[in-house]
This record gives structure tokens, C-alpha cells and sequence, in this order.
């Protein structure tokens, strides 16, 4: 649904294999921004990444937005 409300954002979903960070990592050098989403563990989630998203940080050639659900679970 976000493609029909946002038309002039280019979107490109691929399907590949491999553990998650290093492939985002590599793929994101052709990117403009890579976007993740961060389930957090524990009782500090709020204050906590997930392993993809931090490694992501770190790694990632271009910027990184770690989006988290509003809803509570």
C-alpha cells in the first residue's frame, strides 16, 4: 500500500540468501538507504538494537534507519 500512496519513492525488494547483516551491508554500497526493523529482547528493548541493526551501523555504506512498531506486543 505504501507504493500506491508514495509513487516518486523507487522501492526494489529482492529475495536473496546468506545471514542478513552482511548481505544488507554489501547491497547497501547501491543504496540510498537501507531500512530495518528492530524487535529488541529482554526488558530494556527500548535501549537495545538487534544484532542486523547494529552490525548495519557499523557497517553499512550508506545511511540506516532502525524503525521500531508503536504497537505494544
Amino acid at each position: 500500500p505504501y507504493r500506491d500512496k508514495f509513487p516518486g519513492v523507487r522501492v526494489r525488494a529482492e529475495v536473496v540468501a546468506g545471514r542478513p547483516a552482511a548481505v544488507l551491508a554489501e547491497r547497501s554500497s547501491a543504496s540510498s538507504l537501507v531500512v530495518v526493523g528492530s524487535r529488541g529482547r529482554g526488558g530494556v528493548t527500548g535501549l537495545l538494537l538487534g544484532s542486523v541493526s547494529q552490525r548495519l551501523l557499523h557497517h553499512a555504506s550508506c545511511p540506516v534507519a532502525v524503525v521500531r512498531s508503536t504497537k505494544e506486543e
